[in-house]
């Protein structure tokens, strides 16, 4: 049985402040180098 579109439908939807962030081509940049930045130590990390 699939239950992929009850689950769909009872999703949050994201809210109007959250819609911004997520357009935001700066915030998303920043995040994106956030993510970049860990990944990063942790590679130096364990080698």
């Amino acid at each position: 049985m699939d239950t992929t579109n009850e689950r769909i439908a009872a999703a949050p939807l994201p809210t109007s402040g959250e819609l911004k962030r997520r357009h935001n081509p700066f915030l998303q940049f920043a995040r994106f180098m956030r993510i970049n930045w860990t990944m990063w130590r942790l590679a130096r990390k364990h080698h």
